[in-house]
């Protein structure tokens, strides 16, 4: 069987690929959230001419053919745009072998432990403890994850004294046996971020994530050294020499991949064991409730070195607008602080007739 069709459905920020074989054999997936409909140009130009013709089945081959003839655009958007044909390949195989791809993968479908994740840094802090005790009591969540610092703060805080407020508001808020976690997102310098850092294990706090600009990994290794708690990191990051290194030298004690930004689900296995070989755990970044959280339930459920938790936002339309209507059914259903990975082949998604209907349609075909 060999690729023929190459169709796209996008919004500005999803767009979801459909990929078809030459025998009517098709799977679904979607290329990285955020300028989507810039990806969808770079997807047929530089993605869609490699691959139509080819074989489907040898994902790793195929992907490393697009890149040795893209090898002039070794950047983010090229893997974002390859993520889509990864993610629609891995639906496709499913499909044909009638397995959920964590059958495929080696794991077993069933619940999956999440924590809550906030992406707010305007609330307050005591709303924001709130709104942790209201979702534990109600979906029995026992891990959240919030926000200190400044988005690529330059070392300034989100306002004077949020970061120490947060902290300590959400520890006496928040039970014992909750597990809390936190993202910086590449503000801090080393020393203000070890100064937090010391709060942070004084709090209670297990996962300090993206402490100092994440470009600048030795700023990070001194951090990870200073501190007792696990510093994490990894999202931003989709190169393999990046990540031998980061590994290499443990520049975190887990890390973080984006199965979209990576370029797919078969680089992020990479990444997995190249991590599992060197004892450390994984627990990818899944920043909203697309196919991007899909994707890496089955992915977490899969490897061997997989962290506690599965990453969940607990934003909803007024935050994500975009995310709403994206299934017919709903894969993101909470019961008792886990998600369930279905038996049903492929992604075990439908995504919704009328969102594809009200895109804006490509194809690229043979």
């Amino acid at each position: 069987m060999k690729i023929k069709k190459l169709e796209t459905f996008t919004k500005s920020f999803v767009s979801f690929v459909k990929v078809t074989t030459d025998t009517g054999e098709f799977g679904y997936g979607q290329m990285s959230t955020y300028h989507s409909d810039i990806t969808v140009q770079i997807f047929h130009k530089q993605i869609a001419p490699w691959v139509l013709g080819k074989p489907w089945d040898y994902f790793e081959d195929l992907e490393s053919f697009i890149l040795e003839k893209e090898h002039k655009f070794p950047g983010s958007y090229v893997l974002r745009a390859m993520a889509g044909l990864d993610t629609a390949l891995w639906d496709m195989k499913g499909r044909i072998e009638k397995k959920p791809v964590v059958s495929l993968l080696g794991g077993d479908p069933g619940r999956l432990k999440i924590y809550g994740s906030s992406m707010k840094r305007d609330i307050m802090p005591q709303a924001e403890a709130d709104r942790f005790m209201r979702l534990q009591d109600s979906l029995g969540i026992k891990a959240f994850k919030y926000r200190i610092g400044a988005e690529c703060g330059r070392n300034e805080d989100e306002w004077p004294g949020r970061s120490e407020e947060i902290i300590r508001t959400i520890n006496k808020n928040l039970d014992v046996n909750t597990s809390k976690l936190v993202d910086a997102n590449s503000c801090f310098a080393p020393k203000r971020a070890i100064e937090l850092g010391h709060i942070l294990e004084d709090n209670g706090v297990t996962h300090y994530e993206e402490p100092c600009p994440y470009w600048e990994p030795d700023q990070t290794l001194e951090v990870t050294n200073a501190l007792k708690i696990d510093v994490t990191g990894g999202e931003q990051d989709c190169d393999l020499r990046v990540w031998k290194d980061m590994i290499d030298r443990r520049i975190v004690n887990i890390i973080q991949p984006d199965i979209m930004y990576m370029g797919g689900l078969t680089r992020s296995l990479k990444v997995a064991k190249m991590a599992a070989d060197e004892g450390i755990p994984c627990t990818p970044h899944a920043a909203n409730l697309s196919l991007i959280t899909v994707c890496t339930m089955h992915f977490l459920k899969a490897i061997p070195n997989a962290g506690k938790y599965l990453e969940f936002s607990i934003e909803g339309e007024d935050y994500y607008p975009w995310q709403q209507n994206l299934f017919l059914d709903d894969p993101f259903s909470v019961k008792e602080g886990s998600v369930t990975i279905t038996d049903m082949p492929g992604w075990g998604v439908t995504i919704n007739p009328e969102w594809l209907k009200n895109s804006e349609y490509d194809v690229s075909e043979m």
